[in-house]
């Protein structure tokens, strides 16, 4: 006689009978979950068999019929969402030193493939023995937090007696930003605008003896921008940093975007660094990373005003945008404008202008998608439309047509 099986071994028997209706990640996870559950939670063999059962038919439901129309129902179910969206533009992103673009703005933005978002934002997290360490993590922020002499000016002023600008620094501002008097000489240096010098009365107070050609009073302005926009330290185009504590580790937040630069910085972990900016991820990490990346993006905004959307319709436009191999917008510089189809390129909004481009290359229309057979009236490719019925009537079995007054046998 058999002995009795435990509910692990009958579980694992019931796991094998569905084993080819899941996906191999999805099989996988449902056996590790059940044998956890039968650890913790001593689950019967009758609950099991009611989650494997329930499990089954939801992946079943969730599957797409052959010959679904996922375009339509892709736009059909982000396009509806977004139209609910509040226009608010603005929101605060946990601080108040910093704003975010969100909402529709922010989904435009994506699904357009601006160049550059409106709010670029990095999350610049760091590595084992920086992250727990406060001082360490200012340290790394200070070196990244860009800083013009503007920054750290207090007074600028120019002394046409002497022929000297006189810029006169914020010591609190220096200590904040961590920079030196001599970082600043050294700056300014740089510019060769004359000859540089600290006042002997006031360790504060930088003079630039200018040279001829820079007091002339109507190249003042000019002068002046180019004293104060100096750049003493940090990266391009991060504007500003901020810390945050997120669990027990710090998280550098910078008020604009540079990748490339931030991902070199000691102390920083390049492999978990991420930018709003899409076309950036792209150049910097391939098309993958930058597809990855609109989805998380349109997820976040989608989530963020309360909208359900389907990962699937999400990771749909994902792809669409970026099959070619590079980030392409939804429109007529597109997607729309890429299609093969001649008459579909027509429909979107400069018709007269693609017919007359098509024309003059000679191009022919196979009419592979749903807007150009909806044009001429025919069958869509979609569902059954998909299916192509043929006869052949070589094998056709020709009935034996008989004389009349003959009856048959």
């Amino acid at each position: 006689m058999n002995a009795p099986r435990n509910v692990e071994e009958e579980i694992n028997l019931l796991l094998e009978k569905v084993k080819q209706e899941l996906t191999p990640q999805l099989f996988e996870e449902l056996s590790n979950k059940l044998k956890e559950a039968v650890k913790k939670h001593r689950i019967t063999m009758e609950q099991a068999s009611k989650v494997i059962e329930e499990i089954v038919r939801n992946y079943h439901r969730s599957l797409i019929d052959p010959g679904e129309a996922v375009g339509t129902i892709t736009a059909q179910s982000l396009g509806e969402p977004s139209t609910q969206m509040t226009l608010r533009v603005f929101h605060y992103a946990g601080v108040r030193e910093y704003n975010v673009t969100l909402g529709l703005p922010r989904l435009i933005e994506i699904v357009d493939a601006r160049k550059s978002p409106e709010t670029p934002i990095m999350e610049i997290y760091l590595t084992e023995d920086v992250k727990h360490d406060l001082e360490k993590v200012k340290e790394i922020a200070r070196h990244i937090e860009l800083t013009y002499i503007e920054n750290i000016t207090e007074e600028f002023a120019i002394d046409y007696t002497e022929g000297a600008a006189i810029i006169k620094l914020d010591r609190e501002m220096l200590a904040d930003k961590g920079v030196t008097v001599e970082k600043v000489v050294e700056v300014l240096n740089e510019l060769e605008l004359g000859e540089v010098s600290v006042s002997p009365e006031d360790p504060y107070e930088v003079r630039v003896y200018l040279s001829e050609e820079y007091l002339d009073p109507v190249k003042i302005e000019k002068l002046r921008t180019k004293i104060l926009q100096a750049r003493v330290k940090g990266v391009r185009n991060i504007k500003k940093t901020i810390i945050q504590k997120r669990g027990d580790e710090y998280v550098i937040i910078a008020e604009g975007s540079n990748l490339e630069e931030v991902m070199k910085i000691p102390g920083v972990n390049w492999r978990k660094v991420y930018t709003n900016n899409i076309h950036e991820i792209e150049r910097i990490l391939g098309i993958e990373a930058a597809r990855a990346a609109i989805i998380k993006e349109i997820k976040n905004t989608l989530d963020d005003q309360g909208l359900d959307v389907d990962i699937r319709h999400i990771m749909l436009l994902a792809d669409m945008m970026t099959w070619t191999g590079h980030v392409r917008q939804v429109g007529r510089m597109g997607i729309a404008g890429e299609k093969p189809s001649v008459l579909a390129r027509a429909t979107f909004e400069t018709t007269v202008q693609k017919l007359v481009e098509s024309a003059v290359m000679g191009e022919e229309d196979a009419l592979p998608s749903i807007t150009e057979n909806i044009i001429i009236g025919q069958m869509i490719p979609v569902g059954t439309g998909l299916v192509r019925v043929y006869m052949n009537p070589s094998i056709i079995k020709k009935e034996e047509v008989k004389p009349q007054g003959e009856e048959s046998e």
